[in-house]
């Protein structure tokens, strides 16, 4: 399998028996079976075709901040979409990206052509692929706000792109929730603005950010969805659950929302937290949290 790996995507970007660990933000996980990074969507395809063929399960990451490795690792390819798919183009107020640059990044190159919109999306720890895949948001504003189009890739059937109304965009889903399809670039609709304004939204948002969330700890974000009528942190808050920690795995003193790392956690001890955080929850308020965190692999 690995000799058929590199003369796809060459020997510089298959990774066999690669820690996860190093591609979450959490911090834990478990070694891959190969990590490959595909530079463009004929290598994505012929990849995926490949392990179709072989029968080899397929795991697809970006950035890993909102994802949870288990332990024993994952099993089969995982699919690195990151730093090798990253390019931008601009066309007016139209910005084309790669699926694979960080928010952050994109964010900062928006800005610096005088656009206004993505704001919201500078201080998410994600990259664009994940971000649109699950419509993330911060601030009131969500992807689906700015996306014009986007452009995937379908094991079966190819590159194919899909408009913005036909998306299906909800709190935290789209059309890409539950499929197979592999997010490969979008494009957003922005519109022209005051630099300095741009600047000073993106320089208060990073404020707010730093004052209210654990930036200084490994994470993957807020741990929970937003259950309906209520706010997660608030929930795990009343209920005397901020600051409780299990093994090196703690819910945030600073922002109970998030469970971070607090040293020498292990994926069984974010998990059996976030069990123990949904328990506790249900039995006080009748509320069910549900995990906003993607948890794959093997525990």
């Amino acid at each position: 399998m690995i000799n058929k790996l590199i003369s796809i995507v060459g020997e510089s970007n298959v990774f066999p028996d690669e820690p996860m660990k190093n591609h979450t933000t959490f911090k834990v996980g478990g070694k891959a079976d190969f990590v490959v990074m595909p530079e463009n969507e004929e290598q994505l395809l012929t990849v995926l075709r490949l392990a179709k063929s072989e029968n080899v399960p397929v795991t697809v990451v970006g950035n890993g901040s909102n994802l949870l490795v288990g332990d024993g690792g994952i099993r089969g390819i995982v699919i690195l979409i990151s730093r090798k798919m990253s390019n931008v183009t601009f066309d007016e107020t139209a910005v084309t990206a790669q699926s694979g640059i960080l928010l952050s990044q994109l964010a900062a190159k928006i800005a610096a052509k005088s656009l206004t919109g993505f704001e919201f999306a500078s201080g998410i720890p994600g990259s664009l692929g994940g971000a649109a895949a699950m419509n993330a948001g911060a601030y009131g504003e969500e992807m689906s706000g700015v996306i014009s189009d986007i452009t995937y890739v379908d094991a079966e059937n190819g590159v194919k792109t899909i408009s913005a109304k036909d998306c299906n965009f909800g709190y935290r889903r789209t059309f890409f929730t539950g499929t197979d399809y592999i997010i490969t670039k979008c494009t957003l609709k922005l519109k022209r603005g005051n630099p300095d304004e741009i600047r000073a939204k993106t320089e208060e948002l990073r404020s707010r950010r730093l004052s209210k969330q654990p930036l200084d700890k490994p994470s993957a974000g807020s741990t929970f969805k937003r259950p309906e009528g209520y706010f997660a942190g608030a929930l795990i808050q009343q209920a005397n659950l901020k600051g409780f920690s299990i093994g090196g795995a703690k819910i945030s003193e600073k922002h109970a929302g998030f469970i971070i790392n607090d040293g020498g956690a292990t994926a069984a001890d974010i998990l059996k937290l976030i069990k123990y955080t949904q328990k506790t929850v249900e039995e006080k308020f009748g509320v069910r949290l549900e995990p906003e965190v993607k948890i794959i692999g093997d525990f």
